[in-house]
């Protein structure tokens, strides 16, 4: 049995970044409430807050002016 890995989009991964950033909610409250693991939503988050920063992403980036 293999396990697929789930892929979600810029879009989606953003929106859930915010709701630690932009609406207060904890690690885990928001990760629990997505249905994700809590270390995809912290690199999420860190990688947004280095975009609004003004950091060019490695990866695909989650803000559209980037």
């Amino acid at each position: 049995m293999t396990k697929q890995c789930r892929t979600f989009t810029p879009e989606f991964k953003r929106e859930a970044a915010c709701l630690m950033l932009d609406q207060g909610y904890s690690p885990i409250e928001a990760a629990r409430s997505l249905g994700l693991v809590e270390s995809a939503l912290r690199r999420w988050v860190s990688q947004l807050q280095q975009e609004r920063n003004g950091v060019t992403p490695t990866s695909k980036a989650l803000t559209p002016e980037h």
